[in-house]
């Protein structure tokens, strides 16, 4: 079967995105791990479950020989295996070089590990993105580590 569209041009996590007017995409600070810093002798031994995590999910589709609507998925899992709640984009597609950019505002329960976010279009499997979540305490100065 001939791969004719749509193509992942940009699938990736960020602190912020910016969709202009223009049609432009700017993605500040593309990352694929995020570390959760805890400051002073009193942070906690781990992750506390109720702390948020607010990552951007940006993926940009170019259209290729994809023409009409076509519903995008993206279902999460945590590091635990669970799965997160699915978001659905309706997409339409013009075909050639033209592609649509969706930014993705995600609020997480941060749990420390591997989460994997898969992006299909309908059932079409196109990318998996990984976001890695790391807790770190830092102790404050003149202060010993705790534990």
């Amino acid at each position: 079967m001939p791969d004719t569209g749509p193509h992942v041009g940009l699938a990736t996590f960020c602190d912020k995105a910016l969709l202009e007017r223009d049609g432009v995409l700017s993605v500040i600070r593309a990352i694929d791990r995020l570390t959760v810093v805890a400051q002073g002798g009193e942070a906690p031994a781990e992750l506390p479950q109720e702390h948020k995590i607010n990552p951007t999910l940006v993926i940009g589709l170019r259209s290729d020989q994809a023409l009409g609507r076509h519903q995008l998925i993206i279902e999460g899992e945590e590091p635990d295996g669970n799965r997160l709640p699915s978001a659905k984009f309706d997409l339409m597609f013009e075909g050639g070089e033209r592609g649509i950019n969706i930014v993705a505002p995600i609020v997480l329960n941060a749990k420390e590990g591997l989460y994997w976010f898969t992006v299909k279009l309908g059932d079409q499997l196109l990318t998996k993105v990984p976001l890695r979540v790391i807790y770190q305490r830092m102790p404050t100065l003149g202060q010993s580590p705790p534990g």
